[in-house]
């Protein structure tokens, strides 16, 4: 089925953006003529990373509603709104074949506007448990494709599609060298390492407990393989200065991800979708550490989801600055729990992902 023209709508984080153009690259490689514009939130980051990636994107003035008591919530229903008629608009101009929703503040207006103007839409749901924007819009979505099991809960069960989650394209391709990426990162090749990524723009909790646990890492003749996010990066530097911690490599951000996994014998990270998604390709023993900040709690049930299958430890964000440093030094040591970790993280790939999702897309324009 040759796909002409798809708006693909959502935004706001990386673990919505980075899977919206991994789908618009395999639609694009399949049709080289194919029309594709995004829309997202005006602001948000999306309005950087999409045109980056080549594609054209337009920009709603939606937000969602801030728990804590703001006077921008009174403004909430007038920019909704704005969003529903200018989505009318952009989809009405553009004559879209499918639209497609990543989740995030633009996908909602555009999904529904679409889905009363008759174009036919897919839910790309990432997470393990959908928000209330993905919920409602499920009655009249053609296809809601999922990362989870047990998602008929949420959905109904006749639309749902198992695929995962489209993750980076170096995560697919063949294996990283180990000595390169020790060189690109000037470790020791003989010592074992712990690798911590809390996004590009850091994790507060997973950084603090670093550096309340950084001495022991020198104790245990472990290095630490460190992303702190550029918002840490210069006060930890500063305050790590002078301490001579050799096995302490800190990095601002990390572009090759695929050799930081490769070099890495245990991992911590944060439970975003996409981020547990890569770790389950990656097959590394993995300690997880769920964001309180994120709507519904849904970081927690994308953890346990792992957790449930034997597959990862989760330290609650309450405890990460006490447990998190000691309980991944005591792991590194117990090379039989590492083992059955890595086995059993492995066993929920989902690696042709994108593939499958696009395959979908192609099905829902065939019918």
């Amino acid at each position: 089925m040759i796909i002409e023209r798809v708006i693909i709508s959502g935004g706001g984080t990386g673990g919505h953006i980075f899977p919206a153009i991994a789908i618009a690259d395999e639609i694009k490689r399949r049709n080289p003529k194919v029309k594709i514009l995004f829309v997202g939130a005006a602001g948000k980051m999306e309005m950087e990373k999409v045109p980056q990636a080549g594609y054209k994107i337009e920009g709603l003035h939606i937000a969602g509603f801030q728990r804590k008591f703001k006077l921008s919530n009174f403004l909430l229903p007038f920019k909704i709104l704005k969003s529903l008629l200018k989505a009318r608009k952009i989809i009405k101009k553009f004559k879209p074949d499918l639209v497609i929703g990543v989740g995030g503040y633009a996908s909602g207006p555009t999904l529904k506007m679409a889905n009363l103007i008759g174009v036919p839409t897919l839910i790309q749901e990432q997470n393990s448990f959908p928000g209330k924007t993905n919920r409602m819009l499920a009655a009249k979505a053609k296809c809601i494709c999922t990362a989870y099991d047990g998602m008929e809960k949420y959905f109904p069960k006749t639309k749902i599609v198992l695929t995962g989650n489209p993750v980076r394209k170096e995560l697919n391709g063949k294996q990283s060298d180990r000595n390169e990426a020790i060189e690109i990162f000037k470790l020791n090749p003989s010592m074992p390492t712990v690798l911590v990524i809390g996004g590009s723009l850091g994790a507060k909790t997973l950084n603090r407990s670093m550096v309340h646990g950084i001495e022991l890492f020198q104790q245990e003749g472990v290095q630490l393989l460190w992303q702190s996010g550029k918002h840490y990066y210069d006060t930890l530097r500063e305050e790590l200065f002078g301490k001579n911690l050799t096995n302490i490599h800190l990095n601002q951000f990390i572009s090759r991800m695929d050799c930081a996994y490769e070099v890495a014998d245990v991992i911590i990270s944060r439970a975003g979708a996409i981020s547990v998604s890569e770790l389950s390709i990656v097959g590394k023993p993995v300690i997880l550490v769920p964001s309180p900040n994120v709507s519904d709690d849904h970081q927690t049930k994308n953890a346990m989801a792992l957790v449930d299958k034997n597959a990862a430890i989760l330290i609650k964000d309450e405890d990460a600055r006490e447990d998190l440093v000691e309980e991944a030094l005591k792991l590194i040591k117990d090379k039989q729990r590492c083992k059955q970790f890595a086995e059993s993280i492995k066993k929920l790939e989902k690696p042709n992902a994108v593939v499958e999702i696009v395959d979908v897309c192609e099905q829902i324009l065939d019918e």
